[in-house]
């Protein structure tokens, strides 16, 4: 799915940064421009790259499951 319309940056592209090894969502906004234009897609693209990262609600925790939500 689009996330980014402004960039036209998906899921799947925030996913392989992180699989790149970003690991902190300015440095995804630096990368892929995501959510820095309007900024609409702040919320969705940074609830995208903590499902990917693993991470429990920005709290810097690594889950084993983040499903388990």
């Amino acid at each position: 799915m689009i996330v980014c319309l402004c960039h036209r940056i998906s899921d799947r592209d925030i996913h392989r940064e992180v699989r790149s090894g970003t690991a902190c969502f300015e440095q995804l906004q630096d990368d892929t421009r995501v959510a820095s234009s309007c900024g609409a897609c702040h919320d969705c693209a940074r609830e995208v790259f903590e499902a990917a990262l693993g991470v429990c609600g920005g709290c810097g925790r690594r889950e084993a499951a983040v499903s388990a939500r």
